[in-house]
């Protein structure tokens, strides 16, 4: 690949072209390809006042909305490298990531900015009025990037307790972005998403094939993106064309009824192994994709078709364009099609490596000896896969302790490492449990120190301090030791099953609570699989997250008739903080209602409120 135009240059030409197109639909702000061009040309004017240059890292910090694509276009156009940071992270994460990057300047919002006035760096708050531009030039910023220079920086889990960050060139974003342009026909009347977690590797496929193609992205609400019934009506209704979902909320939102009148072509899903195929019925196209952050987002990509009685889950695809997967033995030797094997990633798509890990780079990142460029490298992705003799791969799990929760890489070692760090704790081990399939959970077995307890909210408060939440442990088993073999490894096999949820507040007398209470408790138990639930119980200490807290107020709304907002589960996520906000609720709609629809109304003998016929 010969110098060319990177990512921000094509989307100046669409700009130039047609500059009255919108270019990003998001809650906070819609933007014409205009309004994107002047608004990133003047962000990367401040951010060159600032010394950002070639190579320099620049941290990004904003929640999904147009200031977070501004600000992405903006770090590139001024030469830097954006390191992506979720304002979710836990404060100390964040600042452990912006010391290791080296990043001196980071882009936020005001409301975010004085998370990190404490870090000695300079802070580009992006405000809705733009305020913070205004004295800016509009015109281009020629920084002098080029293809082997670093776009952007992404973390992702460590075994050694702390997340390492993944180095991405120009060259790997463009490869990514040119060929889903022309695997999925791109064009300027499309209309994609952003979805996925600013933290997540997945941003940043999902913002630049579409608008490298002079099409237009569109966010969603917190709350739309959360329940798979609001996000599928929500895509119906601004005729979204192409999206991405991770892999969890894929399969949700395939179960579900959809319009024949739908414009969505795609649905592309990832980031966990998917189980479910799609129904014929279905007015759109599934396809599966499968990477690491080390190979920027994608590596290979199949469609899925209808297949009920398949015996086996549907495969990764095939490579993408300029990528190659190799399966290979203990010994690195390629092994044939059938046999089971490690994969490796090479090609344009596999990264510079980790930043600051020269033995971990070194040890994951292998010369290719098949590329007569010198810098080649081939990526150890520790998943075991086998090719098929059509060239797809079947990906059959893990070679490590690595895991994928919801479409995020985990290192178990690095949530171990953390609760060893706890004063209270001698030794533990992190393992994944299945309830039920498709829902994993982070247990913790932990032994700990002599003669003193360890108190399970203690315990994740600690890690919450550390840990973004989707790393925090789900359930805690107390163990007086952690077995071993005779080689001195730990021994799984001996591992009770987590078949209690210990938490710092199991109620004593799950029997008190008003019916209402029973009724949601009853629900929170199903949901999350455990025996019971006491009143005060807190439902994310209980294991549940995000996707499990959307599926929840689904069932609250169809038993009782409410429209909860899942933000309120956060804020009250106790059975008893949800009952007065149902009780809220009601007590709402009865006031809004006539004297004879509130007569009408009634509840049933299970605590489910029954609506006029």
């Amino acid at each position: 690949m010969t110098d060319e135009p990177l990512v921000h240059d094509l989307v100046r030409l669409q700009a130039a072209g047609n500059p009255g197109a919108l270019a990003v639909s998001a809650p906070d702000a819609e933007l014409t390809y205009r309004d994107l061009e002047q608004r990133s040309n003047q962000l990367a004017h401040c951010l060159a006042g600032a010394g950002v240059n070639v190579e320099t890292s620049v941290g990004l910090c904003l929640e999904r909305s147009a200031a977070l694509v501004v600000g992405a276009l903006g770090i590139l156009k001024a030469g830097g490298a954006y390191v992506a940071l979720d304002p979710a992270f836990p404060l100390q994460r964040l600042e452990f990531m912006l010391r290791d990057s080296g990043a001196t300047v980071i882009v936020t919002t005001p409301a975010l900015a004085d998370r990190f006035a404490s870090f000695g760096r300079s802070v580009v708050a992006l405000d809705a009025g733009w305020g913070a531009l205004e004295d800016q030039p509009a015109t281009p910023l020629h920084a002098g990037a080029r293809l082997g220079s670093l776009a952007y920086v992404i973390y992702t889990s460590g075994s050694s307790g702390s997340p390492k960050g993944v180095m991405l060139e120009h060259r790997s974003l463009l490869n990514l972005t040119l060929w889903h342009r022309r695997a999925f026909s791109i064009g300027h009347l499309d209309r994609s998403t952003q979805i996925a977690s600013p933290g997540f590797d997945a941003c940043v496929w999902e913002l630049w094939p579409a608008l490298t193609a002079g099409s237009s992205v569109h966010i969603p609400t917190d709350d739309v993106r959360a329940q798979p019934r609001a996000l599928r009506d929500w895509l119906v209704a601004a005729q979204v064309t192409v999206s991405f979902l991770p892999t969890p909320v894929a399969e949700e939102v395939m179960l579900l009824d959809w319009p024949k009148e739908t414009s969505l072509r795609y649905l592309l899903t990832g980031g966990d192994a998917l189980q479910r195929y799609p129904e014929p019925h279905l007015p759109f196209t599934l396809v599966n994709n499968y990477g690491p952050a080390e190979a920027t987002v994608v590596a290979t990509s199949g469609v899925v078709a209808p297949h009920a009685d398949a015996p086996h889950a549907p495969s990764l695809g095939k490579p993408i364009d300029n990528v190659r997967a190799i399966v290979v033995d203990e010994h690195l030797q390629p092994v044939a099609p059938g046999v089971a094997g490690e994969l490796l990633i090479g090609g344009v798509g596999v990264g510079r490596g980790y930043l600051n890990e020269p033995l971990l780079t070194a040890e994951k990142f292998l010369p290719d000896p098949s590329s007569p460029e010198s810098a080649a490298r081939l990526y150890r992705t520790g998943d075991l896969v086998r090719a098929r003799a059509d060239g797809e791969i079947e990906f059959l799990g893990r070679m490590d302790d690595q895991v994928e929760i919801r479409g995020r890489r985990i290192e178990l070692g690095e949530i171990a490492a953390n609760l060893n760090s706890h004063p209270d704790v001698r030794s533990t081990i992190v393992t994944v449990h299945e309830p039920v399939r498709g829902e994993k959970r982070l247990v913790a077995y932990v032994a700990p120190r002599d003669g003193l307890g360890c108190d399970p909210g203690a315990l994740r408060m600690h890690l919450a301090q550390r840990l973004p939440d989707y790393m925090l442990p789900a359930v805690y088993v107390w163990l007086d030791e952690i077995p071993m073999t005779v080689n001195g490894k730990v021994d799984r096999a001996a591992l009770p099953p987590p078949d209690r949820v210990h938490t710092s507040n199991r109620a004593s007398d799950s029997g008190s609570g008003t019916e209402l209470e029973h009724v949601l408790a009853g629900m929170v138990a199903e949901l999350l699989t455990v025996d019971d639930v006491g009143v005060d119980e807190n439902f994310f200490m209980l294991g549940g997250h995000s996707l499990l807290g959307a599926q929840l107020i689904t069932r609250i709304t169809d038993r009782f008739g409410v429209e909860m907002a899942l933000r309120t589960l956060f804020d009250s996520p106790t059975v008893a903080g949800m009952a007065l906000e149902v009780e809220r609720l009601l007590v709402a709609d009865l006031e809004t209602m006539s004297e004879e629809e509130a007569e009408l109304m009634a509840f049933g003998e299970h605590g489910d409120r029954r609506r006029p016929a």
